[in-house]
């Protein structure tokens, strides 16, 4: 018996349904085929990565915090009666460079350096104007008032020789190449309180952190938060990052900076989060 014939009717939209089901199937070939090809990429790269860093070449040390405050005073003849009062923080941070490199070589000493992505978080982000920027090791401790850094990128000068040291300009970025000088920053917030006046009953007034508690800034209003990164080259040609979180905290149990001023060591960094971790070109 023969077998009956089928007839398509709709010749074009079968043969449409059919194209589709076929882009359909290669779609999710491809997806399956690229998300398998994304995981291995991810597992080669992260062990590529954790082979690299097997040892530390370079790692965080000393992290040291200087917070006071100051005012700028833009009244006529400086009678005190229109006053910026500004919170600042000065940041040195050592860097080990022979933990696993006992003697200096193209390892371990610095070819370039910069910091970029810097971001700055605070808990009351309406109270000044923050800013992060260079800051001279020479004017660690006293007030400076730094404008933001260049396009959110600060790029260092590296000293190699005893004469380049001798004809360095430290008012610009500075670094020694066998890490035996610190990073040095300096976080401002302008503008904390402004327009602010000294009463005529007030008999003395000094520029340091007691401007604060003078005129009622509250203390934890004015914490903040400092991300940005670290990037070393070395002379083998290896860049190492280092991601800084510092975080800026004025009210402590001891509350020294109504005092003046807050100085603060942090020497604890054995931890893996202030390693310079070797980027994996």
């Amino acid at each position: 018996m023969a077998l009956p014939k089928i007839k398509i009717k709709h010749t074009k939209l079968a043969f449409t349904f059919l194209i589709v089901l076929l882009l359909l199937c290669i779609l999710a070939y491809s997806y399956l085929f690229y998300a398998s090809y994304c995981r291995e990429e991810f597992v080669n790269q992260s062990l590529k990565i954790s082979e690299q860093n097997q040892t530390s070449v370079f790692r965080v040390n000393r992290i040291l915090l200087y917070s006071s405050a100051n005012a700028v005073d833009n009244s006529a003849n400086n009678s005190l009666q229109d006053l910026d009062i500004c919170q600042y923080t000065d940041i040195a941070i050592y860097i080990d460079n022979t933990s696993s490199v006992s003697d200096l070589n193209t390892k371990n000493t610095v070819k370039e350096l910069w910091v970029d992505n810097i971001r700055i978080s605070t808990v009351t982000p309406e109270i000044g104007t923050q800013v992060l920027n260079y800051k001279n090791l020479n004017s660690f401790g006293t007030f400076e008032a730094l404008s933001s850094a260049s396009a959110g990128r600060i790029d260092f000068n590296i000293v190699n020789t005893n004469e380049e040291n001798d004809a360095a300009n430290y008012s610009t970025p500075t670094f020694y190449t066998d890490c035996s000088n610190p990073i040095s920053l300096g976080y401002l917030n302008k503008g904390v309180v402004k327009n602010y006046s000294i009463h005529d009953d007030v008999n003395s007034v000094v520029f340091n952190g007691k401007l604060l508690e003078q005129a009622g800034v509250d203390l934890a209003g004015l914490d903040a938060s400092l991300l940005f990164d670290i990037h070393l080259r070395n002379y083998d040609g290896d860049t190492f990052v280092y991601h800084a979180d510092i975080d800026v905290k004025l009210n402590t149990e001891t509350k020294e900076i109504l005092g003046g001023y807050l100085y603060q060591s942090r020497n604890n960094t054995s931890g893996s989060e202030y390693v310079f971790f070797k980027e994996v070109m």
